[in-house]
């Protein structure tokens, strides 16, 4: 066994995919260094190398494959693991890589510290896969710190029943589980102790919290929960179906200012025919009137939509609806993605394949529109001030410190000093091509704190 130069033995990490992937790779990072590892620098060679996948696309899961090889490769006689969402599905696939030494699914990532922990695995390799059970609790991951030590996740929610036609995820994540009201609490307590002052509460399907509880608890009454305590910490909720976008939500929303103002909305496409071929449970006109009340109530509200090209059976016609839904809408930003053909799903054989230089050409437009969306929301925001959270140094001018209102604003601004993991009141000045420049206006803002209080 290799080590550093001082003695410990190294580790290295990648991650693919989504927030909740991130949140369980710090959790396997921070439990190895917990116990004498050490994160390898630069091209150094790592004795242990964990590949956190993701298959939600073709190109994720090619990329998936490209990362083990490549750690195998940079890494020769490490013990290399691949975990999560790949490995839970077709683990059959990555036994085909030779030199990965551990594969584990979604059900044994907790598990997998202690393996990497002991000895080298004997030749052969060693699976950590189980299947999911109907009433199998959530696990809970602990996390130690984060990266910027200025912002935290906390994976609240995990599995999806939904089996929308084009969405591999139910496989991979299995049933709906939720981490009870006490342990969010206690986390969220011990997180704003150690100096973060904001927490994002991630999930696969975050809308269905505590529905396998059985005490009549949702996300709002969760929410409802954390705001009695009081914490000197600010909520983000990361992304959420639009029909579990309730009346109360938007209510906290507007009315508590610890609570960001800030939606990630999954549409996926602005046509009632493809809406109903994806198995959506929702409608264009719903989508509509819920973003037209978001508007109403929190005018500064951010709202970020995930939106797919190319479904089987999307036409012209289906396309140009959904860039006039959007084009009409107030929204703020756009996430685009390609159809990605999954096997095991339902679309995976459905007739009406769109040509992939259509696709292409069909998602160049929707970015775009994103673009002009994006200014639009930013140049509503101008003259106003905003509570920022300062997260690190401008990466190319070093005078600025660079952070995120509540509303999702990347906001950069001027400091002699380092601010970073402080509350800041800006003012914004000037829409830039990374952000908004704004100019300071006070220091030790609270999280209670919004824009309207600062005026």
């Amino acid at each position: 066994m290799n080590t550093g130069s001082d003695g410990k033995r190294t580790y290295r990490i990648t991650t693919l995919g989504c927030k909740v992937n991130q949140y369980e790779s710090n959790y396997i990072s921070k439990t190895l260094e917990m116990n004498g590892l050490r994160k390898a620098g630069g091209a150094e060679r790592a004795d242990i190398c964990v590949i956190n996948t993701c298959i939600v696309t073709q190109r994720a899961s090619r990329q998936s494959r490209q990362a083990i090889r490549k750690l195998i490769r940079e890494n020769p006689g490490s013990t290399v693991a691949a975990a999560g969402c790949y490995a839970q599905v077709f683990p059959d696939e990555l036994k085909k890589i030779d030199g990965l030494k551990i594969i584990a699914g979604n059900t044994s990532k907790g598990e997998l510290p202690r393996l990497l922990l002991d000895d080298p695995p004997p030749e052969g390799r060693v699976l950590l896969l189980e299947d999911f059970e109907k009433d199998m609790p959530f696990e809970f991951l602990e996390p130690v710190d984060f990266p910027e030590r200025t912002r935290a996740y906390l994976k609240i929610q995990d599995g999806c029943r939904s089996f929308c036609s084009y969405c591999i995820v139910p496989f991979a994540r299995g049933p709906l589980r939720s981490l009870p009201p006490a342990g969010v609490l206690d986390m969220m307590k011990r997180l704003a102790e150690a100096g973060y002052r904001e927490v994002v509460l991630t999930g696969i399907h975050l809308g269905k919290y505590g529905v396998d509880l059985g005490e009549d608890l949702d996300l709002s009454g969760l929410l409802k929960m954390i705001a009695g305590e009081n914490m000197p910490v600010r909520v983000r909720i990361s992304s959420i179906e639009p029909n579990e976008v309730g009346d109360e939500l938007i209510e906290m929303m507007a009315g508590e200012q610890w609570l960001c103002r800030h939606f990630h909305i999954s549409l996926q496409n602005g046509d009632d025919r493809i809406l109903k071929r994806m198995k959506r449970g929702y409608d264009s006109r719903d989508f509509a009137r819920l973003v037209e009340k978001i508007k109403r109530k929190i005018p500064l509200a951010a709202i970020g939509i995930d939106i797919m090209s190319g479904f089987p059976g999307e036409d012209h016609i289906a396309h140009t609806n959904t860039v006039r839904l959007l084009e009409k809408l107030p929204v703020s930003y756009l996430h685009v993605f390609p159809f990605s053909p999954r096997p095991g799903t339902k679309a995976f054989s459905f007739e009406g394949r769109v040509l992939p230089e259509i696709i292409k050409e069909r998602a160049m437009e929707l970015r775009m529109l994103g673009e002009k969306k994006r200014g639009t929301f930013y140049g509503k925001c101008l003259e106003r001030e905003f509570v920022v959270l300062a997260e690190r140094r401008h990466p190319r001018m070093n005078r600025f410190m660079s952070g995120r209102s509540d509303n999702y604003l990347a906001v950069n601004f001027v400091s002699s000093d380092d601010l970073s993991g402080e509350l800041i009141g800006v003012r914004l000045k000037e829409v830039q091509k990374d952000g908004i420049r704004g100019e300071m206006s006070s220091k030790g803002a609270g999280v209670r704190c919004r824009s309207e209080l600062l005026r």
